[in-house]
């Protein structure tokens, strides 16, 4: 098949083809689980969650977490 002429939905039938005969169903299934869309907002969301934190807060945390870090041998 010209994959050049082929539809949207003959593409994904061949790629779920190749997947199963390449990685067997269990898995296809896994790799396939890996693309999911999800849903929301992502760039709104973090906005949200990230409107008051600054560079200074971050050095800070990081900094804090060094700091309780046991030493290493």
């Amino acid at each position: 098949m010209e994959m050049r002429n082929a539809s949207p939905i003959q593409i994904r039938q061949l790629g779920i083809e190749a997947l199963a005969k390449a990685l067997g169903p269990v898995g296809m299934v896994r790799f396939l689980q890996q693309f999911e869309t999800g849903s929301g907002d992502y760039t709104r969301d973090r906005d949200e969650l990230l409107k008051d934190v600054n560079i200074e807060d971050i050095l800070g945390q990081i900094k804090q977490m060094r700091h309780n870090q046991p030493a290493e041998e």
